[in-house]
């Protein structure tokens, strides 16, 4: 296999990052020359250079807009500890900030994702670090990018436990932080490690697959502006997507395989300025196409739990085909593919997005931190893990309309105490949609639920086998300690 090449200067970084100024394209440049020199000699498995991987990294921070401090913490992240370069150094040249991220990206170390008390520990100290400063795990997350874009190089038993941790652990990571591109490629790269064979398949039906033609495409295009135009519509652009295999596949399995039931192979989006044009656009759109029932989705009023807003539906072409159609705004479509780096970068901190804002998208990290202390067996912190925070998610409403963001396969019990633990220790039964039903049932996204609270209802043992979250678990064991009987407290230990 021939050794990669790769131009390394800091000329492509500042490509991506046009808006840096003299003094911050400075501190790149100086970074650059750091890590070149610190890592001089080391050579990568596939043979190049060790500092090319370095500065991929520094590449794939600057793709996602972020500020000159962490893209030079990223190409130099691995300087502390794979050279003999000192913190007191590394601080003497670039101060504190870098060097406190570089040590929360050295603290990190390499997963090892095989169930073992490393491993655990190694997740800890992610969502540590997470809970610190995001910064230190997005400067992670681009560094796994470039990794497992040279996978190849790696020793082939190795090969599909990067991969795995990479689908499980990074990409879900990815996710739950907004970062829409970044999970896609993470996904997608790992995809063919993993799952060799559905991956060939999926292959397989995408070239053959097309939903609708480029010609198609255009005439929809044209007439969508026509018509917008004339309600006065404004377009900043309209361009199209084209869903990446691995969310493919995903939906194909959840479909039991049958294509005829993916509507969103391809998809348009609109970019519209305001959050009114939204919704007047999908008006227009409606009264030009005939839209499929149940396929509307407002994620603008609801959005996502990790914040994705946007306005989906699907339209019938005329022409015998569908077609997927997102309205969204300029920023809105900013954070479904950067996420909470949009909130990051050098344009915005301090500006336009306070501490604040930034909390609230990765409070959940501190909910993990928080349940994770009480977990003492290292198989059921990876179980809840997965389970609690990167499986699909759903969306439940109070009757009041507060919207609570739940894994899938929840049911009352879990709604009921994610809402409060007194609601939750005193349910005595539970309507949804305004009709009564047992508190074992999986909720549904977007359905009503509301709790029967009385003071003389309490936690029962078979609420455990009810309750999906680990939040949910934790609440009754700890209430029939504390007021069962002895068998109850036997029994939940």
């Amino acid at each position: 296999m021939p050794i990669p090449t790769m131009d390394t200067s800091p000329l492509r970084i500042f490509a991506l990052n046009p808006k840096l100024t003299d003094n911050e394209k400075h501190l790149i440049t100086r970074a650059c020359e750091f890590a070149q020199k610190a890592h001089q000699g080391q050579l990568r498995k596939s043979g190049e250079p060790y500092y090319n991987h370095v500065f991929a990294t520094g590449l794939n921070l600057a793709e996602l807009h972020m500020d000159a401090e962490t893209i030079s913490a990223g190409v130099m992240h691995d300087v502390l500890e794979d050279t003999p370069v000192t913190e007191e150094e590394m601080r003497a040249e670039f101060g504190d900030t870098i060097v406190s991220l570089v040590q929360g990206v050295t603290k990190l170390g390499t997963l090892r994702y095989s169930g073992t008390e490393r491993h655990v520990e190694s997740l800890r100290k992610f969502f540590v670090a997470m809970a610190d400063d995001i910064r230190v795990v997005v400067i992670k997350l681009c560094d796994r990018l470039h990794n497992i874009q040279t996978l190849q190089y790696v020793d082939p038993e190795k090969q599909k436990r990067i991969a795995l941790e990479t689908l499980e652990i990074h990409a879900r990571l990815a996710d739950r932080l907004g970062m829409g591109r970044l999970k896609a490629q993470l996904e997608d790269y790992a995809f063919p490690y993993v799952y060799p064979e559905e991956y060939k398949k999926t292959v397989e039906l995408f070239d053959s697959f097309r939903p609708i033609s480029d010609e198609q495409l255009e005439r929809v295009v044209g007439k969508l502006k026509d018509e917008l135009s004339i309600f006065d519509v404004q377009i900043e652009r309209i361009d199209s997507r084209v869903k990446h295999l691995y969310s493919l596949w995903q939906k194909l399995r959840r479909n039991k395989m049958d294509e005829s039931r993916i509507y969103d192979v391809v998809a348009l989006r609109i970019i519209v300025p305001t959050i009114g044009d939204c919704y007047q656009a999908v008006g227009v759109i409606h009264g030009l196409y005939r839209p499929l029932p149940g396929r509307f989705k407002d994620y603008i009023a609801v959005p996502k739990p990790n914040g994705y807003r946007s306005l989906h539906t699907t339209i019938f072409t005329g022409d015998g085909t569908t077609l997927e159609i997102q309205i969204r705004t300029k920023e809105m479509h900013q954070e479904a593919e950067y996420g909470i780096a949009s909130h990051l970068s050098y344009k915005e901190v301090g500006k336009n997005v306070s501490k604040d804002v930034i909390e609230k998208k990765t409070g959940w990290t501190k909910d993990l931190l928080e349940w994770q202390k009480d977990v003492e067996q290292h198989k059921e912190f990876l179980t809840n893990l997965k389970s609690d925070f990167f499986q699909n998610r759903v969306f439940i409403f109070t009757p009041h309309g507060d919207v609570i963001d739940l894994p899938e396969g929840s049911t009352p019990i879990d709604f009921a105490y994610a809402v409060h633990s007194d609601i939750g220790n005193h349910t005595a039964g539970a309507k949804i949609n305004g009709k009564l039903a047992s508190l074992d049932t999986k909720l549904q996204n977007r359905d009503i639920v509301e709790i029967d609270v009385r003071d003389t209802a309490e936690p029962k043992r078979k609420w455990l086998d009810m309750a999906r979250t680990t939040l949910a678990k934790r609440k009754i064991r700890q209430h029939i300690r504390e007021h069962g009987g002895f068998l109850d407290k036997f029994l939940t230990r």
